[in-house]
């Protein structure tokens, strides 16, 4: 059943389901997309500030997207993301990790000279099996109100 703007208040929170990471995903996503020594090979990591192997930010950004549209916290109105405020790696995610994100929304408010649809900031945490947040963001969204 679809969510709408006026279904949602701020302090709702919601937690996905988890996805691990594999070795394999985090060096085909780096070597498409972030190809920096350090996500691609380990001698090379090793001498890097992080001293192992470790996934792209950007790769724990996609699957942290992934996660919330599975959640289906959202669920199927149409809602679209405006942008991400303050989005930030915390700590760094290694191949092997198991990740899952909380969400809260933060603030709601009209969409300025519009009737159907509403903004909704929701602050995002994505954090590893131990329970460290691993990534945290604030996510602009636009959700459509019930059609009367």
């Amino acid at each position: 059943m679809a969510r709408y703007f006026d279904e949602f208040a701020v302090g709702d929170a919601f937690e996905s389901a988890a996805y691990e990471l594999t070795l394999d995903e985090s060096l085909a996503f780096a070597t498409a997309y972030d190809p920096q020594p350090f996500h691609l090979d380990a001698r090379a990591a090793a001498g890097s500030v992080f001293r192992e192997l470790v996934a792209s930010g950007w790769h724990t950004a996609a699957i942290t997207m992934r996660l919330i549209v599975e959640s289906a916290v959202l669920k199927q109105t149409g809602v679209v993301g405006t942008g991400i405020d303050e989005l930030r790696w915390l700590a760094p995610v290694k191949p092997g990790d198991t990740l899952r994100v909380r969400g809260e929304i933060v603030e709601k408010m009209p969409w300025p000279g519009s009737k159907s649809r509403g903004k909704l900031r929701v602050r995002v945490v994505t954090l590893n099996a131990a329970g460290v947040e691993v990534m945290t963001q604030i996510a602009n969204l636009i959700v459509p109100i019930r059609p009367a």
